[in-house]
């Protein structure tokens, strides 16, 4: 029952990713936080929403990999502005850990609830900022990328959801920014799951087949079904009313995330 919980936790997550480029921590993240309430998880109760969140990330690493990869063969990715981002997004993927790792569960879980309504309320809007200016400077990139990282790592979601709008707005296309958060999203990925990992140590000690904040068993099982997945929902991207099915979706996630702001 297990494993089968996390194969269909990850088959839903890259369907959805592949359907509507999100990040699959959107889903994770959720529904791992209830499992392990529900289930007889060895994961402690004042920190399932860490073990939720690291664990999605440390999924996120695996399937961030086939998707750079496909984008990179596409010619998608503008390399000088991922490499240009990549310092900022590691420095904030480990502070957004630190943060989390501050927080209480309670607290942890609104603040992820506040996310996923604000990502729900932007896929319905569905506004793309205006193009302003030319790309910034060191300084710039390396604030946009620690916001990028931070934000990222504290919600458990790869950095795709701020970094397309952050280049967009930079008069970046929308081929080359889509891959180039793509490409993003690894670094973003790598540097939370370790910040989880440093920061819930002495927790995921005590809990078998845990490295920090990790869950290694959920991660195995989620990855191996989101990687397999997420092809079809991009070729189901191509068949299905996709704007209506993002708003359908939408609105789910704007009830999960109220649900986990007010219990």
């Amino acid at each position: 029952m297990v494993w089968l919980t996390y194969l269909l936790v990850g088959s839903l997550s890259g369907l959805l990713a592949g359907l509507f480029g999100i990040g699959g921590g959107l889903v994770i993240v959720p529904v791992l936080n209830y499992w392990f309430a529900w289930s007889s998880s060895p994961i402690p109760a004042d920190a399932r929403m860490h073990f939720a969140i690291g664990t999605s990330l440390a999924v996120i690493i695996f399937t961030a990999v086939s998707s750079l990869r496909a984008h990179h063969r596409r010619g998608a990715v503008l390399w000088p502005a991922v490499v240009r981002l990549v310092p900022g997004v590691l420095f904030g993927g480990l502070a957004g850990a630190a943060l989390a790792d501050a927080m209480s569960n309670d607290l942890l879980q609104r603040v992820f609830g506040f996310f996923v309504v604000a990502i729900a309320i932007q896929m319905i809007l569905n506004r793309r900022p205006e193009a302003g200016s030319s790309l910034p400077g060191v300084v710039g990139f390396a604030l946009a990328g620690f916001v990028i990282g931070a934000v990222s790592a504290l919600a458990g979601i790869g950095g795709g959801l701020l970094t397309v709008p952050f280049l967009l707005w930079r008069s970046v296309g929308m081929r080359e920014a889509v891959g180039s958060a793509a490409a993003c999203t690894f670094p973003v990925a790598v540097a939370g799951a370790t910040g989880f990992v440093i920061s819930g140590w002495d927790t995921g000690a005590t809990v078998a087949g845990a490295t920090g904040y990790v869950f290694w068993p959920a991660v195995l099982g989620i990855a191996m079904a989101s990687v397999l997945t997420a092809p079809l929902g991009a070729q189901l991207a191509h068949a299905l009313p996709v704007a209506r099915l993002r708003s359908a979706f939408a609105v789910f996630l704007v009830i999960v995330g109220v649900k986990m702001l007010l219990f």
